[in-house]
């Protein structure tokens, strides 16, 4: 047996070095967790060990084309030929910015995801701003630091305290997870949980406190006025190294103890425990989860949390990613500083408006199902079927999305070709090695785009470097002198990160009162949400997260469908006659979807859970229910602050996503050739 290093492209924390193991005759038959990586440390999650099955389940194996009744399978050069005549006839016709790129991280490798965004750059094509993740957490933390980026994961082994702050690390960064429980068996590091929702994670703490959803910077402002009273906050510190603390200092000590506790049901004693362990530890973690900021203040949520370690004296004493703390040049990569004109670009969580209005003519699918993961589905999804639009999608596997498009190309999975994975939890960086060959007639996404950008007849030299090359450059300001052949060779090399106390705001401090954010049309202090409503119309509030064994719609194939289930708090289960597994209905303004339910105390009254993405028991999308209005801080998504009601199971209906076209289902499937 052999073993070939590659790097897991999942849109996860951990950026897994892994290691695929090969018989004597080269076939792999399993993968690994590299040993030797600092943050892998020899474990694989379900996800990362599943990847070798998924390369021979579900796959696209040819190029297709919509015809009469279904697709029809196609060559490369046809599937090429049309994909060009379509873009053309879109850029003629209607002009430059009525052609979308939709991408996101269905794979975070550069040459999978980034340096293909070329061609888009240089036809003019409208780009969307990444909002539906994590934007608006990272906008409201670099308000107050100027990055967002927080400290190196490695630390968390010398901390005496870890918060997870909305962050179910157990499920989401489980090597961080672990690194974090580990320290705890070493050294007695307590871990505390704050969470909406009694996670797996939570299970695992030494304390957890559950705020209401939508309530954390309430939270924040009470936690901050106890460390305040009690002396723990560091004034020399903040003396020094801020701006802005008089101002936090006088909303936080508006903040009593009985007011947090009516706003966020946290009672003062738990408070105080919250506010004790922070003062008790003398290095304290505090780990930001990327859902604390999907909900309608989120990115205040966030950027509140970051605020504490700052009266503690810290700098930087947060985690919230890594990604910004490497200077890689994405815009080099991705074009945007060559083209003639920077790229316009539209909100990726609004999308479905315009979509459902025609203003796009072509739309270029890559590394994202939209078809599940979009916000208000039912208006997305009817924009998207639009007859006069033209749906492309480039894949490797068959999505919702793919089963919708006019055209697919099949992509390759990371496991089949060559690319260079820049993590955006940690600060170590690996060649992505080819570890299998192509199970189809998929092609590496850069090959795709040159050949259509010859099509184009397109003539701008950055069009056609070469992708390794353009990695260097882009790279270089990140990699040590030197480092860059060994990186090549399949070395690991720690990126060069930026220094923890250096704040690129227009102080040049931490400003605990953003200056910055007039600017934004935002309050210079997170803002505290206002009291939950309590309409009956739409009482619950839905909350979704991921389970273990997906990544996003991803991994359906292997381990089957997303669970079509609802967890119910036992009270709000007797006050609405709902019994475990009864089928129930969770429905709003925008539609309604079937679920089973499942009855448990993981969830307060008021607040129910359901895994992230799930098709409901009808197939239908459990995004018919989510707003596509962006936030207000970093245009970011709005999932956690989903407002239902819950109804019987027999309160469902059939009803098509789309509102009008009783076929519109029909299209969408999972696994396997198209029907």
């Amino acid at each position: 047996m052999t073993a070939i290093t590659t790097v897991c492209a999942r849109d996860c924390y951990d950026s897994c070095s892994l290691q695929a193991i090969a018989n004597a005759a080269g076939e792999i038959v399993s993968l690994k967790g590299d040993p030797r990586h600092p943050i892998t440390q020899g474990f694989a999650c379900p996800r990362g060990i599943a990847d070798l099955r998924r390369l021979t389940t579900g796959r696209i194996a040819h190029p297709y084309i919509r015809a009469k009744g279904g697709f029809r399978r196609v060559g490369w050069d046809e599937a090429l030929d049309r994909t060009a005549e379509h873009l053309q006839s879109t850029l003629d016709d209607r002009g430059p910015a009525s052609a979308l790129l939709l991408d996101y991280a269905g794979n975070m490798g550069l040459l999978s995801s980034i340096f293909p965004r070329r061609l888009w750059s240089a036809v003019g094509a409208t780009f969307t701003d990444g909002g539906i993740c994590s934007r608006a957490g990272a906008e409201g933390i670099r308000l107050h630091y100027g990055d967002a980026f927080g400290m190196d994961p490695l630390r968390l082994s010398s901390r005496d305290l870890a918060v997870f702050w909305g962050f179910n690390a157990a499920v989401s960064a489980p090597h961080l997870w672990y690194r974090v429980r580990k320290a705890r068996a070493t050294r007695g590091t307590r871990i505390v949980v704050v969470d909406s929702r009694r996670s797996e994670t939570s299970r695992r703490a030494d304390r957890f406190v559950q705020p209401a959803p939508g309530t954390d910077v309430a939270l924040v402002y009470g936690l901050v006025n106890r460390l305040i009273r009690s002396g723990r906050a560091d004034t020399a510190f903040l003396r020094n190294w801020s701006e802005g603390y008089e101002h936090l200092r006088g909303e936080a000590m508006r903040w009593n103890p009985d007011r947090v506790a009516e706003r966020t049901g946290v009672r003062p004693g738990e408070l105080a425990g919250l506010a004790d362990a922070y003062a008790e530890s003398e290095q304290p973690a505090t780990l930001i989860g990327i859902g604390l900021q999907k909900n309608n203040h989120g990115g205040d949520q966030a950027r509140a949390v970051s605020l504490v370690p700052a009266v503690l004296g810290q700098h930087r004493g947060f985690y919230y990613s890594r990604g910004a703390a490497h200077p890689v040049d994405l815009r080099y990569l991705a074009g945007t500083s060559q083209a003639d004109v920077p790229p316009p670009t539209v909100s990726q969580v609004g999308l479905a408006g315009s979509m459902d209005a025609g203003t796009y003519g072509l739309v270029f699918v890559s590394c994202m199902n939209p078809a599940v993961t979009m916000p208000n589905q039912r208006i997305f999804r009817r924009g998207l079927e639009r007859p006069d639009l033209t749906c492309i999608v480039c894949d490797s596997h068959w999505t919702e999305t793919a089963r919708i498009a006019d055209i697919v190309l099949p992509a390759l999975t990371y496991l089949e070709k060559e690319d260079l994975v820049l993590p955006w939890g940690h600060d170590f960086l690996q060649r992505s090695r080819r570890v299998a060959a192509p199970a189809t007639e998929g092609r590496c996404e850069t090959e795709i785009m040159a050949a259509l950008s010859g099509r184009l007849r397109r003539t701008e030299p950055w069009l056609y470097e070469d992708p390794w090359e353009a990695l260097r450059t882009a790279t270089l300001p990140a990699v040590k002198e030197g480092d860059w052949d060994a990186l090549l060779a399949g070395e690991r090399i720690p990126m060069v990160a930026k220094p923890d106390n250096v704040y690129p705001t227009p102080s040049g401090k931490i400003e605990l009162s953003a200056a910055a954010a007039p600017r934004y049309g935002l309050a210079a202090l997170p803002l505290a949400a206002e009291q939950p409503s309590t309409d009956d119309r739409e009482r619950f509030v839905l909350l979704n997260s991921a389970s273990r064994r997906y990544t996003s719609t991803q991994f359906q194939e292997v381990y089957g469908p997303i669970p079509p289930e609802v967890v119910v708090n036992p009270k709000d289960a007797a006050g609405c006659g709902v019994r475990e597994g009864d089928t129930v209905v969770l429905a709003n303004r925008r539609g309604r979807i079937r679920l089973r339910a499942k009855i448990a105390d993981s969830v307060p009254e008021g607040v129910l859970w359901s895994p992230r993405q799930c098709l409901d028991l009808d197939g239908k999308p459990q995004n018919l229910l989510t707003s596509s209005r962006p936030q207000a801080v970093g245009n970011g998504s709005r999932f956690n602050a989903t407002r239902v009601n819950l109804l019987p199971g027999s309160a469902g209906m059939r009803e098509p996503i789309d509102g009008s076209n009783p076929a519109s289902d029909s299209r969408v499937g999972t696994g396997g050739e198209p029907p």
